[in-house]
């Protein structure tokens, strides 16, 4: 079955399509120049947006100073001009009623004239805050009922109870259904640019049976039935490579990267909660501004030269 965001892209790409034939049918003088494109262009939810906010259905988009897609315009000498186009938002998904979408976003980077021949590297970072599977979790609302469940603890058995996303619904198949006509529309009007799916940093290690956040750099709240997140983390980084691969797009392991820096190691690169080693009032669980500066640095070093 055709999904909502599948059908929406299809009316998108219908009417650039059907705008360029018309376009293509008047007389030289009335045509519009097509955009030149920007060099950096970035579409991604809080995870590069790095932006705080409290409501998962909020319209404003919110960046934060130091995300790792500034760091790279600043890298990439573009920072503040036409030549950097960041739509990322937190809180956004690849498909959602609420907050902003990939498509979403990408239609606006393109009404600022961001796609075009000049237009270098393109960098989508999506998955966690999607909905997977037989239930309508998504991570920020497993927190409680799972995460934070201290008596019920966040196990595998917590998808088939609809207390976290449902891990067992994460494919690359879906992923790359998901965000292909996307791809399909930069492919062709950024025929030059690098597409990339930026992957999210390591959290915790493959695997680990619990879950953890440092509490004030001075302890850790343990989950010690948290292999349910652990797992759909697992799982969504399984599916970006999948996906990536099945396009045709790069693939970048953020992971790592990161490795030995996640959350409840000795040197974290991610925000616990009030946590001075990280950034003192930064996003729980988001990478701190050091973190972000890491993985700017990596995709300059491959992408932005």
């Amino acid at each position: 079955m055709t999904s909502k965001l599948s059908r929406r892209c299809a009316q998108w790409l219908g009417a650039v399509t059907a705008t360029v034939a018309a376009a293509a049918g008047a007389p030289a003088a009335a045509q519009a120049a097509p955009a030149p494109g920007s060099a950096l262009v970035v579409l991604g939810d809080s995870f590069a947006a790095n932006g705080l906010r409290w409501e998962t259905d909020a319209k404003e988009c919110l960046r934060g100073p130091a995300s790792w897609p500034t760091q790279l315009s600043q890298l990439m000498g573009v920072a503040g001009s036409s030549d950097f186009v960041d739509r990322s938002c937190s809180g956004a998904a690849i498909q959602t009623e609420k907050g902003y979408s990939l498509v979403q976003e990408a239609i606006d980077a393109d009404k600022a004239g961001a796609f075009g021949p000049r237009t270098k590297l393109v960098a989508l970072q999506f998955g966690l805050n999607d909905t997977w599977g037989a239930n309508t979790a998504t991570l920020w609302t497993s927190l409680v009922p799972c995460v934070f469940n201290v008596a019920d603890g966040c196990g595998l058995e917590a998808a088939a109870q609809g207390r976290i996303t449902d891990y067992r619904g994460v494919t690359g198949a879906d992923y790359a259904q998901r965000i292909r006509e996307v791809v399909e529309y930069l492919r062709y009007y950024a025929p030059q640019a690098k597409i990339v799916l930026v992957g999210y940093p390591e959290l915790f290690p493959a695997g680990q049976q619990f879950a953890c956040l440092d509490v004030l750099g001075v302890g850790q709240y343990v989950q010690p039935k948290g292999a349910g997140v652990v797992e759909y983390l697992d799982r969504v980084d399984a599916a970006q490579r999948v996906a990536a691969a099945q396009l045709g797009i790069e693939f970048f392991d953020a992971r790592a990267v990161t490795t030995g820096h996640g959350l409840c190691t000795a040197q974290p690169w991610l925000n616990g909660a009030l946590d001075p080693r990280a950034d003192l009032v930064g996003i729980p669980f988001h990478p701190s501004a050091h973190g972000d500066s890491v993985l700017a640095g990596a995709l300059y070093e491959r992408y932005g030269k």
